[in-house]
């Protein structure tokens, strides 16, 4: 199978080096505005990097396009690849307004051609714990959930970070992980309500998620922290509570009420993620889907529902209200 990646970025390279070491795929090609890009990537990976876009889909001829542009360009290419038949794995957000996530998807839809979107924390196997433990029942009937995810401030180091008209900003950007995971992990959202502070360096988000099954999940995006990148996940039910972050040795913990006598008992469950490539999971995963048709992890449905939810949020940051989904 051929694939191409257009956008040479961080990403773009991420998902060239776990493509190269897959079998039975080819690297089709690159396309990249940046000379200097081009150059490199094409020495890295002793593949071309093409001219324009419209030359790498007729003479590099792929199966698959890779999009790892900004977010605002996604949906542009998303559809110029849609009408030359071939199938699309976009990165995330999929798009930055909800109208747009759905637009992509119908024209997918109307080709005929596979649209994945790339939610890389489903396939983190501490979270796809998180989920197994959770549906088998050990913590009970889920109350409230706790996640955090902090780094670096990329609108620093690229400007159309800083452009919210144009990635979504810390919610669209950022949060949207853990607004797809808590929906994954717990359900669908019924209402959401958020909190946000920025300064020159620093912006911070607080939204509060209610679910139509009545659990409520907090959730906080920091760009600017000082410390290392960091996530973290708590989920308490009538059971017992499960945790997870990556500064931990453990990849999560499980404490479940003792019926007998009303006091937690913490089990440890061995693993390692870093025995796990999360983003090589997530392209085979979706490259499998494509040559067996067997339906994704992550859905298209799934995608625009967190584009639509992160939508949300932004406009209760913006009116001091909460919106209902």
């Amino acid at each position: 199978m051929k694939v191409a990646i257009i956008g040479l970025g961080t990403m773009g390279w991420m998902y060239a080096s776990r493509l190269a070491r897959m079998d039975g795929i080819q690297l089709a090609g690159a396309y990249d505005r940046s000379a200097a890009k081009a150059e490199a990537f094409s020495s890295q990976y002793g593949t071309r990097v093409f001219d324009t876009f419209e030359q790498l889909m007729t003479e590099g001829n792929p199966d698959v396009v890779c999009i790892t542009l900004p977010t605002f360009l996604h949906k542009e290419y998303v559809l110029k690849t849609a009408r030359l038949g071939k199938h699309v794995i976009c990165e995330k957000p999929l798009a930055v307004r909800p109208e747009d996530a759905a637009e992509m998807v119908q024209a997918c839809e109307k080709q005929q051609v596979k649209l994945f979107v790339c939610h890389v924390a489903r396939f983190f196997p501490e979270n796809q714990n998180l989920k197994k433990t959770i549906e088998s029942g050990q913590i009970g009937k889920i109350g409230i959930a706790h996640a955090k995810r902090a780094g670096t401030n990329p609108s620093l180091a690229s400007s159309w970070y800083s452009d919210e008209t144009r990635s979504g900003g810390i919610i669209m950007d950022l949060m949207i992980h853990d607004i797809d995971l808590m929906r994954w992990m717990i359900g669908d959202i019924r209402s959401v309500y958020t909190m946000s502070r920025r300064s020159s360096n620093v912006h911070v988000a607080l939204v509060t998620l209610q679910f139509h099954n009545d659990a409520v999940a907090n959730i906080e995006a920091y760009w600017g922290y000082p410390g290392p990148f960091t996530t973290a996940v708590e989920i308490a039910g009538s059971g017992g509570v499960i945790f997870s972050d990556n500064q931990s040795t453990q990849p999560y913990t499980i404490q479940r009420m003792n019926p007998s006598s009303d006091v937690a008992e913490a089990i440890q469950v061995p693993g390692d993620s870093s025995l796990h490539d999360p983003y090589f999971a997530e392209l085979s995963h979706f490259l499998t889907c494509i040559r067996t048709g067997d339906e994704p992890i992550i859905t298209t449905i799934d995608a625009v529902k967190a584009v639509e939810i992160a939508a949300a949020a932004i406009l209760s940051g913006n009116t001091g209200l909460p919106v209902t989904i």
